[in-house]
């Protein structure tokens, strides 16, 4: 479970075979069934989430019971309600499994741990936390600019595989259409 975790940190920064021992005390592993909850909705975030295995979705319902996803989190991603994560407050999201996924959790406690305890991992999460923040903010920047057509297209770019692997209605969800919309682009 650990070594998709050591991968995705070493892409980003260089660690030792110390670091990586004392590193993975930090963390819990879980396994979550397809549909099973990692947080719901008025929780408090007690983790901060790494996918080893699996696929994970984060969404909120709207007035209409519709759920509304903002994020997938696939193996070598990060999840979380981090407002929730931080603050320890009630979480605004619900996270759960589109696929049987094996987790890394990492409570708060531990992460302010490992983050005073192993430095190169502030700057790990540093560079995390800008990419996040450049990709969140093209994903608005669609969503307020781009058509229909354009959003998946640019979806279907930056992740041709995960497209085989969610279902359709999930897609449309995230890209803000009506199911039948989603299926009209790409019949074209």
């Amino acid at each position: 479970m650990f070594e998709e975790l050591f991968t995705h940190i070493e892409e980003k920064v260089t660690l030792t075979s110390a670091d990586k021992e004392q590193i993975a005390t930090y963390f819990l592993p879980k396994r979550l069934r397809r549909r099973q909850y990692a947080l719901q909705e008025g929780d408090v975030c007690k983790y901060l989430t790494f996918v080893s295995r699996g696929l994970l979705k984060s969404f909120k319902v709207d007035e209409k019971g519709n759920e509304r996803i903002s994020l997938f989190a696939w193996e070598g991603w990060w999840i979380s309600d981090f407002n929730s994560f931080i603050h320890q407050e009630a979480a605004e999201l619900n996270i759960d499994a589109v696929e049987d996924t094996d987790l890394l959790l990492i409570s708060r406690e531990h992460y302010d741990k490992l983050l005073a305890d192993v430095p190169i991992m502030e700057r790990y999460f540093r560079i995390l936390y800008q990419n996040s923040l450049v990709t969140k903010d093209k994903r608005l920047i669609s969503a307020n600019g781009d058509s229909a057509e354009m959003r998946y297209m640019k979806l279907a770019e930056a992740m041709p595989d995960m497209l085989q692997r969610i279902p359709q209605n999930l897609i449309a969800s995230y890209l803000g259409l009506a199911p039948e919309t989603l299926s009209r682009i790409k019949k074209k």
